[in-house]
């Protein structure tokens, strides 16, 4: 953690770290893998939503809990800019980190692969590699998916690469 500012800091030592190191082919271990999932997605939301800063909705899209879906939004210039947001748990998991794809992007920035798929490659997933199997989908949101919005978002706007949902013209303006 050194090197990282003081907010970053303090919100990662409040999510809990998972202690079952199991993946979806796991059966009852990755039972117990998922409730600390959610007992680490809770507490991040509630963290988030107690400094105002609260930023996705996220579930599990089966009952495996191996695919998940939700929105995700960031606030640029006061304009609150919704993405969907989804993932599935790698066959590897916790070993390999979930490939986080916000599609409605797909193919706007260099910072992103085939699928909307983001670029965690650099600065993530050795973070990941070196805190497996303690980090999780909550983890993965706050310092995968949380900084990439931070540095991509401002950037498309500001290239006009993605428009505010207000910005769009309508049939009455013609």
């Amino acid at each position: 953690m050194e090197g990282w500012d003081p907010s970053t800091k303090s919100t990662l030592t409040q999510i809990p770290l998972l202690a079952t190191k199991a993946g979806p082919r796991d059966g009852g271990a990755w039972t117990q893998r998922l409730k600390e999932e959610y007992k680490a997605l809770i507490a991040y939301t509630q963290m988030n939503k107690s400094n105002d800063n609260d930023w996705f909705r996220i579930s599990a899209a089966n009952p495996e809990g191996t695919r998940w879906t939700g929105k995700c939004w960031y606030v640029h210039n006061l304009l609150k800019y919704e993405f969907d947001l989804q993932f599935d748990i790698p066959v590897t998991y916790p070993a390999t980190a979930p490939e986080i794809e916000l599609p409605q992007l797909d193919g706007k920035t260099q910072k992103m692969y085939r699928g909307g798929k983001i670029c965690l490659t650099v600065h993530f997933k050795p973070l990941w590699a070196k805190n497996c199997p303690r980090f999780g989908i909550a983890h993965a949101l706050c310092l995968g998916l949380a900084p990439w919005l931070a540095a991509e978002v401002p950037i498309l706007v500001d290239s006009g690469m993605i428009k505010h949902k207000d910005d769009t013209p309508s049939s009455n303006e013609s």
